[in-house]
């Protein structure tokens, strides 16, 4: 019976860990609950239970061969991290076919959580700048908005990630950045060098739009995760308003 206890422990720590890394790094909640159950089936556990929100992983056992026991672990710090979440997924299938003991799961897993896998800042930033030039020609703007669309975009992004740095609150980080974005479009166009205003904002604030966000809250409510749905399309519809006040702000007062 202690051999068991201390099975279900490493069980639920390994299952936890997989939630973690998936839902910090952007997973659909529906997702990381088949992921964990997956795992823990794989490891001779047939009666986990797992419930995830976009803030918290419950995962319980019950069973006459576990103890019934009910551990949470709380997610505070989400990004997008799509490399993240696939090895994860990779290394789950890779549990069910048998391929890992749960040591050396876990130890994979503890190493998944401490890589970082994200671009450096000036990457990001000129990714953003590019992005932003390209989403100027596909909202119908004119080439000679291009430059202007990448060098706002650019600096946009790179506000949006020092101010997130400072203050800690995204929609604020975000305010603010697409409240700059509107100010640097407009000195563009009335110095001469851009032609269509609205263009260039549109291109420029792209890069700060929750796609993904509204992606998973969609997929989300389609499976029935009536809660996390409604509580990601919260948030995007924040993240929404957060943009379109920082711009409707500059056009208030030009």
């Amino acid at each position: 019976m202690e051999k068991k206890k201390q099975k279900y422990i490493d069980v639920s720590e390994i299952c936890l860990l997989a939630g973690e890394i998936m839902l910090a790094s952007g997973a659909e909640t529906y997702r990381v609950e088949d992921t964990m159950v997956r795992i823990a089936y794989a490891y001779g556990v047939e009666n986990a239970e797992s419930y995830v929100t976009p803030t918290a992983i419950i995962f319980a056992v019950n069973g006459d061969l576990y103890p019934s026991e009910t551990k949470m672990k709380r997610i505070e710090k989400r990004t997008t991290d799509l490399n993240k979440i696939a090895t994860v997924n990779s290394l789950s299938r890779e549990i069910s076919e048998g391929k890992w003991t749960m040591e050396d799961a876990y130890a994979q897993l503890k190493q998944i959580k401490k890589e970082n896998g994200s671009f450096s800042i000036p990457i990001q930033i000129l990714a953003a700048g590019i992005a932003s030039g390209c989403f100027v020609i596909m909202f119908s703007g004119k080439w000679t908005d291009v430059l202007p669309g990448f060098i706002v975009g650019s600096l946009g992004y790179f506000c949006f990630l020092y101010i997130h740095q400072i203050m800690k609150v995204r929609f604020f980080s975000e305010f603010v950045s697409s409240l700059i974005i509107g100010f640097t479009a407009n000195l563009f166009v009335y110095a001469g060098i851009g032609d269509q205003t609205d263009k260039i904002i549109i291109g420029s604030v792209m890069p700060l739009v929750p796609g993904l966000l509204i992606t998973n809250a969609i997929r989300d409510l389609m499976v029935g995760h009536l809660i996390s749905g409604l509580g990601k399309g919260a948030e995007a519809l924040l993240t929404a308003f957060a943009i379109g006040a920082g711009i409707a702000v500059v056009y208030a007062i030009f």
